[in-house]
């Protein structure tokens, strides 16, 4: 087993490494794999379709930054082959999520936006919304402040209840030597702009327009783009989520 590295994790979105890692396309697939399991730069860049030195800088400053480790080594091909994970995510209270910047806020939630188009596309694609109860809807609510604050406690008891829905199959599983199989779940809750309040032919008309009705004290009036969706997504614990 490798020596872990000493480098401090990253715990805040506010640290400025968390940004720089975000800051690349590559970077945060690289990351979002790392996320799911551990693998060489040979690995990723077989998976990326891309060349191994471009993979290996980008891993080496994901290591530098603090949010991967080395787990492990081993010999491939006469060669010794570093295999990574990534570290513990942060994690984020309602308060630390209001204290964040607008910025990092922008760059966290473009990164998870852009992620999600595709972690559900590609699973779309080979099936994933087969079965009889997949369930995919938008649903839009005409709420009051308590209406809102309601909603939101009530969405942290579904993640409560998600992961205890996990830890029994867990249990199940190591029972039954039965094969888990991966399962995607996406919940937002958010201040919505009406589809009608974007104008026709104008797609990014919400990045530049602000929260609808009302924009939040603090919170700029120019978003930036997602930009393309770019690999599974980052688990990224947002606002209520805390553990």
């Amino acid at each position: 087993m490798a020596k872990r590295s000493n480098i401090k994790p990253v715990t805040n979105i506010e640290d400025p490494r968390y940004v720089k890692a975000l800051a690349h396309p590559l970077r945060i697939r690289i990351l979002a794999l790392l996320e799911e399991r551990k693998a060489s730069p040979v690995q990723l860049a077989e998976h990326l379709d891309a060349t191994l030195g471009t993979v290996a800088y980008h891993v080496r400053t994901l290591d530098q930054l603090g949010l991967i480790e080395l787990v492990a080594t081993r010999q491939r091909r006469g060669a010794t082959e570093h295999v990574y994970a990534a570290r513990e995510h942060p994690r984020l209270s309602d308060g630390a999520w209001s204290a964040t910047s607008p910025m990092a806020k922008h760059v966290m939630i473009a990164s998870v936006l852009s992620q999600i188009g595709q972690y559900a596309t590609q699973s779309a694609a080979a099936g994933g919304f087969d079965r009889a109860d997949a369930h995919a809807t938008r649903t839009e609510l005409k709420l009051d402040e308590d209406g809102w604050s309601e909603l939101a406690e009530v969405s942290k008891t579904w993640l409560v209840q998600v992961r205890k829905i996990e830890a029994e199959a867990k249990r199940r599983l190591e029972r039954s030597g039965e094969q888990p199989f991966d399962v995607g779940l996406v919940i937002l809750l958010f201040e919505a702009l009406a589809l009608f309040d974007v104008p026709a032919n104008d797609g990014h008309a919400a990045s530049r327009r602000g929260s609808p009705k009302r924009r939040r004290a603090g919170t700029p009036a120019t978003w930036p783009s997602p930009g393309p969706p770019v690999g599974a997504p980052l688990a990224i614990q947002l606002p209520g989520t805390a553990s």
